[in-house]
């Protein structure tokens, strides 16, 4: 059984009961439960389920397992000839999930 959730930052994720995903940081605890209510779709088997635009009372449990950010990104400006030269870096915060159930 899985199901497509939509989360922070309009993003959609495939989501299976014990698999770990990462999202775009939410505002939880380490080992906080979280209850995912935007369920777009259900696929058990030949049974799929589509929301229209969510599936009606449809719930993804998931536990907190970490915040982090992951590796720095350079992002580095050049224009030829002109000694112009920009070298910023950025650490995006993630926080990875353990899904729990999935109940319909």
């Amino acid at each position: 059984m899985y199901a497509i959730v939509r989360l922070s930052g309009g993003k959609q994720h495939r989501a299976e009961p014990g698999k770990v995903i990462d999202v775009e940081r939410l505002p939880n605890n380490v080992d906080e439960k979280v209850v995912l209510n935007e369920v777009l779709l259900i696929g058990d088997g030949d049974n799929t389920q589509v929301g229209m635009p969510t599936v009606a009372g449809a719930t993804v449990t998931a536990t907190v397992v970490a915040q982090y950010r992951a590796a720095k990104i350079i992002v580095f400006k050049y224009r030829h000839r002109t000694k112009y030269r920009r070298k910023r870096g950025h650490r995006q915060y993630y926080t990875r999930l353990r899904i729990d159930e999935i109940t319909v």
